[in-house]
């Protein structure tokens, strides 16, 4: 059977801190309250999205893996990460603030958690008016002050806040404290890992278990990255109807492309899968003369093998390419 572009069914996730934005701005179709999560592309244990177009609907991306190995990977990516899918792709709706947080790096997660760790990067595609990220320190901090600040309940007083609007682009390291603010909606793109250590969660009681959520203070201390750094987002610049670079990073590779009208791309320099994430407009992706339809909120995975297609805009269109 010849690999195509694969379309994956999302799996939805209840937050406590999640709205109603990924069904009104995105268009899925979830069911129930404060769905904070839009899983597009997982191989998370338990959490694996199914494909849902063709003669490969109802794979996952393990079975895929499994039988078609580097003609699905990238004979590189298969080499790194065996039939591990490396990335998990997200949408996110934060009606009201996300816990502040921190991932381990890859070597603290295989030890504590078998698992990779989580760099991950945002993508700001919806933001209320005056809504804010969480990202790093705005003071130098020692661990004996951190915990002096996070004792007296007052550590929001040395976070970073910025303002943030769509278009915005951040990328968060392994060790790096943060959160999502109230009224963002972001594309997100990390390793495939489900481990975050909460540090503060403003003292919220789940509905469900009528308690505040589990921090972990002492799993956190040892990966934070007291650094403060002069810059936390990213700067880039888009010429239209091409690829720029966006943030690359030793795990992934995200490009910004903006099409007005049709483009061709070549992957034969790139040994690797390639992930389309439709962030505007809507477009379509042709391969041997199959079309393949994607709208704002969209994603689509082209197999490794696929090395020429067309992109065709039917409205102006912004896309993310990823890859490692």
């Amino acid at each position: 059977m010849n690999l195509y572009p694969l379309k994956f069914k999302p799996l939805s996730k209840y937050r406590i801190w999640g709205g109603k934005k990924l069904n009104t701005v995105l268009n899925k179709d979830f069911k129930g309250d404060h769905i904070g999560e839009s899983w597009e592309i997982s191989d998370v244990e338990g959490d694996q999205t199914r494909v849902i177009n063709g003669p490969l609907a109802g794979r996952t991306l393990k079975s895929l893996i499994q039988e078609f190995d580097a003609d699905f990977l990238g004979k590189s990516v298969y080499e790194r990460f065996g039939t591990d899918f490396p990335l998990l792709i997200k949408f996110i709706d934060a009606k009201t603030p996300l816990s502040i947080q921190v991932h381990p790096h890859d070597e603290v997660a295989k030890e504590r958690h078998n698992s990779f760790g989580k760099n991950e990067m945002w993508y700001i595609m919806d933001a209320d008016p005056e809504a804010e990220i969480i990202v790093g320190f705005k003071k130098k901090l020692t661990p004996e002050s951190y915990l002096s600040y996070l004792e007296k309940g007052k550590i929001l007083n040395v976070l970073n806040k910025e303002y943030t609007k769509a278009g915005d682009a951040y990328y968060i390291p392994t060790g790096r404290v943060h959160a999502i603010g109230e009224g963002v909606l972001l594309a997100e793109i990390q390793q495939t890992s489900d481990i975050t250590y909460r540090i503060y969660d403003y003292e919220r009681v789940e509905k469900s278990t009528g308690k505040t959520r589990d921090l972990h203070n002492d799993l956190a201390l040892d990966v934070i990255d007291f650094t403060v750094y002069e810059q936390y987002n990213t700067n880039y610049t888009v010429q239209k109807n091409q690829t720029n670079t966006l943030i690359h990073t030793p795990y992934f590779r995200t490009n910004i492309i903006k099409i007005d009208h049709k483009i061709q791309r070549d992957y034969t320099a790139i040994d690797s899968f390639v992930i389309y994430i439709c962030t505007a407009g809507k477009f379509e992706l042709i391969v041997d003369n199959e079309v393949y339809s994607l709208k704002k909120g969209e994603t689509i995975v082209l197999p490794a093998v696929i090395k020429s297609i067309e992109l065709v805009p039917r409205q102006t269109a912004e896309i993310l390419e990823v890859y490692c």
